[in-house]
């Protein structure tokens, strides 16, 4: 067998660990999107003095997957994070009803897949990261779009998206990888792949005596 795919495989291979911290992060993450449902008329009806831009909100919907996908670092622990999350919420009693919820979830976890699919699951950084939360928003945006969206205005649904992109971005992107880079710090992490490598990129460099 060719030596060279040995690493790659065992690389991607699902731990009982990965398992676990990944359907934690889903249940944390579907109990957010519910509490969330509370104040999201109260708040978003405020923010639609602009229309469009209650969407702001939307980020905290997106964090499961980027945030799930940076600490696990396995192939499709955004999808099932955000999969599961969904589920959850819709069991709590999603105010978006079954259909309106549980899409979105698969949506959105295609979306924070792909980011990170792209870079061949080998780059993790706060860009990528970002570029995951946006990417899930888009996904988000789409899924609402197709439920709830067909009879908006041009102007609505474009400042929607952006606002959609940039809750995702920063709430979804940015502010889970301070997170996951929080939990790391405490150890917290350290049996899970992107638990190593933050203690991996803390490590002293050891200067060679011979140099």
């Amino acid at each position: 067998m060719n030596q060279s795919v040995m690493p790659s495989r065992h690389r991607f291979r699902w731990s009982v660990a990965d398992i676990t911290v990944t359907a934690v992060i889903a249940v944390a993450s579907g109990i957010v999107f519910w509490a969330i449902g509370f104040i999201y008329a109260p708040i978003g009806s405020v923010l639609d003095i602009v229309p469009g831009a209650s969407d702001l909100l939307n980020g905290f919907y997106y964090i499961a997957g980027p945030l799930a996908m940076v600490i696990v670092r396995k192939p499709g622990a955004a999808l099932f994070a955000e999969m599961v999350a969904s589920v959850l919420e819709a069991l709590l009693g999603s105010q978006w009803g079954g259909a309106g919820t549980v899409l979105p979830g698969l949506l959105q976890g295609l979306g924070a897949e792909l980011a990170f699919a792209l870079c061949a699951y080998g780059v993790w950084n706060m860009a990528v990261t970002a570029l995951s939360g946006a990417l899930s928003a888009l996904g988000g945006f789409t899924a609402s779009w197709m439920l709830y969206g067909m009879g908006k205005s041009g102007l609505v649904l474009t400042v929607g998206i952006v606002c959609n992109v940039l809750s995702g971005a920063v709430v979804a992107g940015v502010l889970m990888w301070v997170l996951y880079r929080g939990l790391a710090g405490t150890g917290a992490l350290e049996r899970l792949a992107g638990g190593r490598a933050a203690v991996k990129a803390a490590a002293p460099v050891v200067a060679d005596p011979e140099a």
